[in-house]
C-alpha cells in the first residue's frame, strides 16, 4: 500500500505530457530489479503490448509494471516473489475487454514464456484493447 501511495502521489505531479514517458521509466526500471526469468518474462510482455497495443500507456501499480487505458489499469504483471508465489501472473481488469460467456479467466500463471505462450497472450492483449 505504501509504495502505492507512492506511485499516486508521483503521478499527481506530473505532467499530463511527462505521464508516459516517466510511466514507461518506472515499468523499465521496475523490470530491471526482477529476478530472472520474471526479468526476461516481463520485458517480452512489455515488447508485447508496446507492438500490439501502444495506446496502453505503461505505468506502475502496486509495484507492479502495469498498462493502462484512459487512466485505468487495463493489465498487469506481477514477478513471482511480489507475494511468495511459485510464478509469475500476468492479469486483466475489469475494463479488459476479455469476456467471454459468463465465465473467463482474468490472470494467467507464467513459469515460462515460449513462442506459444507469446501468441496467446498477444491475442489476448488485442482482444483487451479491442
Amino acid at each position: 500500500m505504501k509504495e502505492r501511495a507512492r506511485e499516486v502521489k508521483a503521478a499527481a505531479r506530473r505532467s499530463p505530457r511527462d505521464k508516459a514517458a516517466e510511466g514507461e521509466r518506472d515499468v523499465l526500471e521496475k523490470i530491471s530489479e526482477m529476478e530472472k526469468p520474471d526479468r526476461e518474462m516481463a520485458e517480452k510482455i512489455h515488447a508485447m503490448i508496446k507492438a500490439n497495443a501502444p495506446d496502453l500507456v505503461p505505468r506502475t501499480w502496486y509495484g507492479m509494471p502495469a498498462y493502462s487505458r484512459d487512466g485505468s489499469v487495463l493489465c498487469f504483471f506481477r514477478p513471482a516473489p511480489k507475494f511468495g508465489e511459485r510464478y509469475a501472473t500476468f492479469g486483466f481488469n475489469d475494463n479488459a475487454k476479455i469476456d467471454d460467456g459468463n465465465m473467463w479467466p482474468v490472470a494467467y500463471a507464467l513459469t515460462k514464456l515460449t513462442k506459444a505462450e507469446e501468441a496467446k497472450l498477444t491475442a489476448l492483449i488485442k482482444q483487451a484493447v479491442s
